[in-house]
């Protein structure tokens, strides 16, 4: 029996991994658009279709603490603007679509944090979208429903609730800015 794409992922990313490069982040990528076209009908898929989960862990790498996760979000589910700390991620999306907006963080010659909008992606799918650290962006589901999954060179939970990392933007007047701001 032929191994389903989810282990050929899991193996190929292992196999190549290492420090954080453009290599890397090119080999992780075309793995993932290579995941994104598994047959609906692999085990693994289908149960993702059936339950629709709103988080589930596919894998975590013991040794070298990736993790895929998916994800399943439903219409005008808007996530503000957030970085992800030290960890880098990449998104593809199975099905649906979302709109992934950019920002970049700006002081004020008296020290308020601001965020400028760059623009926005539409990502559909079998598409993936990539955001290094340091790379601030908001997400909204703009079809029904959408399936995506979160590949996370580290495990953000750890990077945002023991660490601190993560930094999440709060609207102010119509301004995104840090929450102690």
């Amino acid at each position: 029996m032929a191994n389903s794409a989810l282990q050929t992922f899991i193996d190929g990313t292992k196999a190549a991994w290492g420090p954080l490069t453009s290599e890397l982040v090119a080999a992780c990528r075309q793995r993932l658009e290579t995941l994104l076209e598994a047959s609906p009908e692999e085990a693994w898929l289908a149960a993702l279709h059936r339950s629709a989960p709103a988080q589930e862990e596919l894998y975590r790498d013991p040794t070298h603490g990736f993790v895929l996760l998916a994800h399943t979000e439903h219409a005008g589910l808007y996530r503000p603007p957030h970085d992800h700390g030290r960890g880098w991620v990449i998104y593809a999306m199975q099905q649906g679509e979302i709109e992934m907006g950019t920002y970049a963080r700006v002081e004020d010659p008296d020290g308020r944090v601001r965020l400028v909008k760059r623009g926005s992606t539409s990502v559909r799918a079998g598409q993936v979208q990539v955001y290094l650290p340091g790379d601030i962006h908001d997400t909204r589901c703009m079809t029904s429903s959408a399936l995506l999954f979160r590949f996370t060179e580290r495990d953000l939970r750890v990077e945002d609730r023991r660490e601190h990392r993560v930094t999440r933007y709060v609207e102010r007047d119509g301004v995104w800015t840090t929450a102690a701001a």
